[in-house]
């Protein structure tokens, strides 16, 4: 009875493994896609965008990068419903060929000096089919992970799915990074730019194979097997008042909170680095490389202490700590930004270390993150229920965060005078979520 009871926990360990394979893989070439843009944003700006003006062309690449996170709720209404209407599987294989297109065809497009106002038009046109690639892909994703990975330590088995942007961001920047050392800044403006949209091609035509061997999530064969599923699952969702509340606190909370944090943690320094404080744009490469490596085990780390001692506390702590430091750290970036700048090399490793802590704190929230996407919300309507105002708060909240911050420090002549935006944000979300967002680490998710 116990080798029999031992080779089927082994046997459903490595089932499990399998698809959290194939699920990451996915959401990591989604990312990857996604985020490419967000590293090659400087660039585009001349490319796209040409002006007399740099901050402006800046502020139009930032924009288009923005439409694409804007529509991402529409991708995460129409993908939900279909999910939670005839199966988790099915979208993954939609959602990834139209994200893997759309990115690959960016790697061919014409720039405004070769087709004028056309460039622009067609980047924009992508960048809206990568957007409702990604709503439909990220929320609905950790729906199928966390209802695969059954009652125990799901904190820490689902946490794996959030490295998954910070490592498509990472390979991002390092091909960019390599392509930069080895390429002049002609050949880089030239075709260089065009590797990373190239090389989305030969990850679309793996990360397809490994998401034809995924199953379908056991909760959701159940509820086919009862005829349970909802037949309008986002209008169920709206009409009842709980999932309304807890719809709500994971917008507010959860997922903005993550989105303000992730977004300045692991986009706009980098942007903020190579722009208002001007340092070599290899060398801010170099240094979100390095916090970005950071980031990895404290994710994992952070799933496993809400295991441990609940999400609610964990990620809590992590809005808090947001929303009192974020100023200050990049305050501190600025001046030691400039003495770099000055007399050489020597405060770098403090500028590792701020962005480094920045990380602990993003890791924080989005550590438990995908656990309690599921955890919230009942099995029949979960898929729509979690991944609209994930995206919602994803798109419309953390992708408009670097174009917000910009003009509004334009407005204020002011390199941080933007950053209140999201340290409010992430106060009011503190606050909520200490008040109301309840314990789910011991919710049965067959419920």
């Amino acid at each position: 009875m116990t080798d029999t009871s031992a080779s089927a926990t082994q046997a459903s360990s490595h089932s499990y493994r399998k698809v959290a394979i194939a699920a990451c893989f996915g959401t990591f070439l989604e990312w990857y896609d996604f985020l490419t843009f967000a590293t090659l944003a400087v660039v585009f700006g001349p490319l796209f965008f040409p002006s007399s003006d740099p901050g402006t062309g800046l502020l139009a690449s930032l924009a288009t990068f923005g439409v694409g996170m804007v529509v991402r709720p529409i991708g995460a209404a129409i993908f939900g419903s279909i999910g939670d209407r005839i199966g988790r599987r099915p979208v993954f294989m939609i959602t990834i060929t139209l994200m893997g297109i759309a990115t690959v065809c960016v790697g061919f497009l014409p720039t405004y000096a070769q087709v004028g106002i056309w460039a622009p038009i067609l980047l924009v046109s992508l960048r809206l089919l990568q957007g409702l690639s990604a709503g439909g892909e990220i929320g609905g994703s950790a729906v199928y992970l966390t209802e695969h990975a059954g009652d125990t330590i799901r904190g820490f088995k689902t946490s794996f799915l959030q490295l998954m942007g910070p490592l498509g961001i990472l390979v991002s920047t390092l091909q960019i990074a390599l392509l930069q050392s080895y390429l002049t800044p002609d050949e880089f403006l030239s075709w260089g730019w065009r590797v990373p949209f190239w090389v989305s091609l030969i990850l679309l035509l793996l990360a397809f194979k490994a998401r034809m061997a995924l199953e379908e999530t056991p909760i959701y064969l159940q509820l086919s097997k009862t005829e349970t599923q909802s037949k309008t699952p986002l209008r169920d969702n709206f009409k009842d008042p709980e999932t309304r509340k807890r719809m709500f606190l994971l917008f507010f909370c959860i997922s903005a909170g993550g989105a303000v944090l992730f977004f300045c943690v692991q986009v706009y320094t980098s942007i903020f680095l190579k722009t208002s404080v001007k340092l070599p744009p290899q060398l801010v490469d170099q240094l979100c490389i390095y916090a970005t490596i950071a980031l990895l085990p404290l994710t994992i780390f952070a799933g496993w202490l809400s295991d441990k001692i609940g999400r609610k506390p964990v990620v809590v702590s992590g809005l808090i700590l947001g929303a009192i430091l974020i100023l200050p750290a990049f305050y501190l970036l600025q001046t030691l930004g400039q003495e770099v700048m000055q007399v050489g090399r020597s405060p770098l490793i403090i500028i590792t270390l701020i962005l480094m802590g920045l990380s602990t704190i993003l890791a924080l929230v989005v550590g438990p993150q995908t656990a309690l996407l599921a955890e919230l919300f009942p099995a029949k309507t979960r898929n729509s229920a979690a991944t609209l105002p994930h995206n919602l708060a994803a798109g419309w909240i953390g992708g408009l965060l670097p174009l917000i911050i910009t003009w509004l420090n334009q407005k204020w002549a002011s390199d941080i005078a933007g950053l209140w935006y999201p340290t409010i944000f992430l106060a009011s979300g503190a606050v909520v979520a200490f008040i109301y967002l309840p314990e789910t680490r011991k919710m049965n998710l067959n419920n």
